[in-house]
């Protein structure tokens, strides 16, 4: 794999979570895609899910993953494997800002409902 430089790397936000590209096949890698997330305090991510297993390992704050009523708290150094197909949310159960780094095979989909499937432009 080669040297993937990330002094000035691309960054891209939706309402309430910023992301980051660590590296991805447009910068290198060739199997899978890394980022950093970024949720805003106290705040709960749109539901989505992946068409592949998706690997969040927290960094900073408190997070969270819920998937239906189903609520998973992450503590900085926790990983959560959300398996593909399964909708969840990713969130931020604190006063500070919740920041993972997120692990995503190459040329995976999300989904929202009612929406058609799409590349994050994170991954790509």
């Amino acid at each position: 794999m080669p040297l993937i430089n990330n002094a000035n790397p691309p960054s891209f936000e939706i309402p309430g979570v910023s992301f980051v590209n660590v590296a991805a096949p447009s910068r290198g890698s060739v199997e899978n895609a890394i980022w950093r997330t970024r949720v805003e305090p106290n705040s709960l991510g749109l539901e989505h899910h992946m068409t592949r297993e998706e690997i969040i390992v927290a960094v900073n704050g408190k997070g969270v993953v819920q998937i239906g009523a189903d609520r998973y708290e992450l503590a900085p150094g926790d990983a959560f494997a959300v398996p593909a197909f399964t909708s969840f949310r990713l969130g931020s159960s604190g006063d500070e800002p919740f920041e993972a780094v997120t692990v995503l095979p190459a040329g995976s989909h999300a989904v929202v409902a009612g929406k058609p499937s799409f590349r994050p432009p994170w991954s790509i």
